[in-house]
């Protein structure tokens, strides 16, 4: 995107919230250019009239960071990792079924870790994090397994 047609753009924006009645605010109002090219990140803010929008390379919008997967899947798997510890004791609990221990997985710490993943391009690493969580919850529900040739009990693990 050239200049002049991020202001022409601006420019459209600032009209239409004018003709309504709105004001486009300065502070909130922010652009970011998702481009190959090295040299969109030469301009850094576009005045229009009064206001001034400021570039940014990443904003939170409905609450996913915009632009950088790798950044989002790691703050995906934080809050993952709280919802967990807030429900581990529900989880490690034997008065609870393994099949309701599953639910409450997947409509509790699921949808937190998966929020805003139709937008996500993973590569290999990021798709093995994703797992791992989910290898690490599975593994709180279904608890030790008793070998069969041993008849000890042990912990599951990652092989």
């Amino acid at each position: 995107m050239s200049i002049h047609t991020l202001k022409e753009n601006a420019e459209a924006l600032v009209a239409a919230t004018g003709e309504t009645g709105l004001e486009v605010s300065d502070d909130k109002t922010k652009y970011m250019t998702v481009s190959q090219d090295q040299n969109t990140g030469q301009i850094h803010s576009v005045r229009i009239d009064n206001s001034t929008f400021e570039r940014v390379e990443e904003f939170k919008y409905l609450g996913t960071t915009q632009n950088s997967i790798a950044e989002e899947i790691k703050s995906r798997l934080r809050l993952g990792n709280a919802c967990f510890h807030s429900v581990q004791n529900l989880l490690s609990s034997r008065l609870l079924s393994k099949n309701l221990k599953i639910k409450i997985y997947r409509t509790i710490i699921l949808p937190v870790v998966l929020y805003g993943c139709e937008t996500w391009s993973l590569i290999l690493r990021e798709e093995r994090k994703i797992k791992v969580f989910e290898n690490m919850v599975l593994r709180q529900i279904f608890g030790p397994r008793r070998d069969k040739v041993t008849g000890e009990w042990r912990r599951l693990h990652n092989k």
